[in-house]
């Protein structure tokens, strides 16, 4: 958690959460959503 990333949709947020290995929670500044895998578009940074 806290890890910085990056989304090819939603831009630069960090990792509030993670869900069992099947999705993370992402706080992007204007909100915040729940990725599930695969995790295609999401890159720590």
């Amino acid at each position: 958690m806290n890890d910085q990333v990056s989304h090819d949709r939603y831009g630069l947020g960090v990792v509030i959460g993670v869900e069992d290995e099947l999705a993370v929670f992402v706080d992007f500044g204007s909100r915040q959503v729940r990725i599930t895998t695969p995790f295609d578009k999401l890159y720590k940074l």
